[in-house]
């Protein structure tokens, strides 16, 4: 750094040959390098006093826009979440269509002991065996007594028990916070929801895991910390499912069934509405399962996806639109119904003779098994196979449940000409309901392909492939219409709507082998209204029978039928269907907009 001399030599001999002070000089060059000096430490300051200010006028701001943002959301109560445990104890609420609560978490208390704290062990014991009946009061009174040093005495704790138990006054039995699963509805949507129970726990809070149905389908998503706070929006309608399990539950009792599934699904969405399987049980107090014995007698079982049961002549309408579609047959061709059907030491009858031939309108209204064969003979093993696995009726369905995912129907060994003609009516395949839904609405919504779910779809279609030419899907929705006008459906006409389905009877398998003569799976599949699809409803009864005009009935038309006119004549307000009869005898639909 070059600096100029105080003195400098030039100027001070000049000074002094003019007679001139020298030291006039230096005081002049110390003034000019003292403000040069000052003018460098003031920009120095200015310029930290500069960034200062910037440094509070941000921070001021950062601060005023968070107390902006306080300002206008949304108050939200605290979650309980104990520190330091880790554990992970919140879960984020399930709610259905319209925001009603199906799952929530409850804050309450857990009880344990440490019986070294104790001072009288054996009346503690006592005492909490008369506050909990169904406690082991030996056990308990042997685990105070011995040597450990922590005893897990109940889980959860009512508010008015945790009072009882503080009045006994002893020392060593202590209280913890938690928070556990609520279902408020209790049995209503128990298959859906499955249910939830404790995962790690300790004395200061416990994980809450899902076990079953939607609760373990999106486990990982509920107990995600950045999306605890958004509920999980379900497509079920809880007034429809409620409905629905009343009316199947009476059906049930009044048809003197094992055991009953239903579902209702949206035609051009795939959602499931409403689903019910009984027995149920209340998720709040969730049974064991079954360790030994038929799996379907257990109350845990979902009939509706996890039941694979042969559906009967629900299939019949598969075979005719593979027919319809590949331009084979009208609806009007004549087929050849004069039986039975030989093949080898099997034979094919009908029901009734309905003589030489039929139509084949007729063939789905009078529900002919040797028509239905003719007509898979005619257009061929593959023509079959490719429509169902078009329709998922081969694979699981994609549906949000943890049962229904590995649930595949049962196909023949070797798909056989014998094997195409008995699955063209039902027999020797075996699906779920759930399956029968799924491809009936496909055939419903003209002819595109929808995937059953159990969430809610904000759009109005959620259209797959074209399986069916939307022609196809038009005349088949007739024949359904003509079914229950002047078919095996009669019980399933309901005044206002235009409702149309196929019945299905099949012998139900024994578990050694063959059939049971007495005993019978029937089911209903119906679409709701037949000249503007909506709604698809399947109902299906196991093992019912009920004494009409003299004698036994088992068949669908006298069982699963009416139960199910019933469920859309209850269903169609609520679904908000208004039927407007004009005075031309037609009836004409809409649906009133929420």
């Amino acid at each position: 750094m070059n600096r100029t001399p105080l003195r400098p030599l030039a100027r001070v001999i000049d000074a002094r040959k003019h007679g001139q002070n020298p030291d006039t000089i230096e005081a002049a060059e110390r003034c000019k390098r003292d403000h040069a000096t000052h003018q460098k430490l003031r920009k120095r300051a200015e310029a930290r006093l500069t960034v200062l200010g910037l440094a509070f006028f941000f921070g001021f701001c950062l601060i005023g826009g968070k107390m902006a943002m306080l300002a206008v959301s949304e108050p939200v109560e605290p979650r309980l979440a104990a520190a330091n445990t880790g554990i992970h104890s919140q879960r984020a609420d399930i709610i259905d269509r319209n925001g009603i609560t199906l799952a929530t978490n409850l804050v309450t208390t857990s009880l344990y002991a440490q019986p070294h704290m104790m001072i009288e062990p054996k009346r503690a014991a006592d005492a909490l065996a008369k506050i909990f009946p169904d406690i082991n009061h030996a056990k308990l009174t042997e685990q105070f007594t011995g040597k450990r040093k922590f005893v897990w005495v109940r889980k959860k704790v009512s508010p008015e028990q945790k009072q009882r138990v503080h009045e006994i006054g002893e020392p060593g039995l202590l209280f913890g916070p938690r928070e556990m699963r609520l279902y408020p509805n209790g049995t209503f949507a128990s298959h859906i929801l499955g249910g939830a129970s404790f995962g790690k726990e300790d004395v200061r809070a416990a994980e809450l895991v899902g076990v079953a149905g939607v609760e373990k389908f999106f486990d990982a998503r509920m107990r995600d910390p950045a999306q605890v706070d958004i509920p999980l929006q379900l497509s079920i309608d809880l007034t429809a499912q409620a409905t629905m399990r009343r009316v199947v539950e009476g059906g049930m009792r009044i048809m003197q069934a094992k055991g009953a599934a239903a579902v209702l699904m949206d035609v051009h969405t795939g959602e499931v509405i409403s689903m019910v399987s009984l027995p149920d049980f209340d998720p709040n107090n969730r049974p064991r399962p079954l360790l030994k014995g038929n799996p379907s007698d257990s109350p845990l079982f979902n009939r509706a996806a996890q039941g694979v049961y042969e559906l009967g002549s629900t299939f019949k309408l598969f075979t005719v639109a593979a027919s319809l579609d590949k331009g084979l047959v009208n609806e009007n061709t004549m087929v050849d119904t004069q039986g039975p059907i030989k093949w080898g030491k099997f034979k094919i009858r009908d029901f009734h003779d309905y003589g030489k031939q039929l139509s084949v309108m007729d063939v789905i209204v009078k529900s002919s098994n040797i028509g239905t064969a003719r007509l898979a003979q005619a257009a061929g093993t593959q023509v079959q196979k490719d429509l169902l696995g078009a329709l998922g009726m081969l694979d699981p369905t994609p549906l949000e449940l943890v049962e229904a995912k590995h649930i595949k129907p049962l196909l023949p060994k070797n798909w056989s000409e014998l094997s195409t003609m008995t699955i063209s009516y039902g027999h020797g395949i075996a699906a779920t309901p759930l399956h029968l839904a799924a491809a009936y609405a496909t055939l419903a919504n003209g002819g595109l392909k929808v995937d059953p779910t159990l969430l809610k779809i904000d759009a109005k279609t959620a259209y797959g492939p074209r399986i069916l030419s939307e022609a196809t899907s038009k005349t088949l929705m007739g024949m359904l219409r003509n079914v229950v006008t002047r078919g095996t459906a009669s019980f399933g006409e309901v005044k206002g709507y235009s409702v149309g389905g196929k019945t299905g009877s099949a012998d139900k398998p024994k578990p050694s082998g063959g059939y049971y003569d007495d005993k019978v799976i029937a089911t209903f599949a119906s679409v709701f209204p037949t000249d503007d699809p909506k709604y698809v409803l399947v109902l299906t009864l196991d093992e019912p029978s009920i004494r009409a005009a003299g004698e036994m009935r088992r068949t669908a038309g006298w069982t699963a039928v009416p139960v199910a006119a019933e469920l859309i004549t209850r269903l169609a307000p609520i679904l908000n269907m208004r039927p407007e009869v004009a005075g031309s005898g037609k009836v004409h639909y809409t649906q009133i907009q929420n």
